[in-house]
């Protein structure tokens, strides 16, 4: 009877430590993603000003970063936000990608996505969103270098547009392929 007692006695502090251990890198993941959209951000706006008007009038934005790796296929996965400008809540995503072509290289890069509806950001968030298709010729070097993305947007007033950025690697190619976005829930 005392064994279980003292067991009882030493498994509620080990167990209150994990879910505080857990709560503090779940607080700690969403300041990363957080940071990387605000320089994401940063880094747009520098190179198309006109966006920040933009965004600030959009229903809301998405930032993602995302490592892959290509050669003839390919694979690139990564984590990112949601932000919506009338709540100012952040919803925090997965994103997985899959490419096959002519397309070769490694790259580290980020894409910010402006919602032109409420509705889009709203299935976006809630649903998961793939897109497909792709062509593009980047090279950076430690953040320094050159993108020539052909941004993705659908229908005529498109409901998203997507802005590409390159941050290092050598890519090259034409490829096929989509992007699946999803609701992480261990962030959210």
């Amino acid at each position: 009877m005392k064994i279980r007692s003292v067991l009882s006695l030493m498994l509620v502090p080990a167990l209150a430590w994990s879910v505080t251990a857990h709560a503090a890198d779940v607080a700690a993941q969403r300041a990363e993603l957080r940071k990387m959209c605000d320089e994401a951000l940063a880094t747009l706006y520098k190179s198309k000003p006109e966006v920040k008007a933009e965004v600030s009038k959009a229903p809301g934005y998405g930032c993602f970063s995302s490592f892959g790796v290509s050669f003839i296929i390919g694979g690139a996965g990564g984590r990112g936000l949601v932000h919506d400008n009338v709540t100012k809540k952040d919803t925090y995503m997965g994103m997985g990608q899959a490419t096959a072509g002519v397309d070769i290289g490694i790259k580290d890069y980020r894409e910010v996505l402006v919602f032109n509806d409420k509705a889009t950001m709203t299935k976006f968030v809630d649903s998961g969103w793939e897109f497909a298709g792709s062509a593009e010729a980047s090279a950076a070097v430690a953040g320094k270098g050159g993108t020539a993305a052909k941004g993705e947007s659908i229908g005529k007033k498109p409901p998203i547009e997507v802005y590409p950025m390159t941050r290092t690697g050598l890519s090259a190619g034409v490829a096929a392929g989509g992007r699946k976005y999803w609701k992480d829930k261990d962030l959210n």
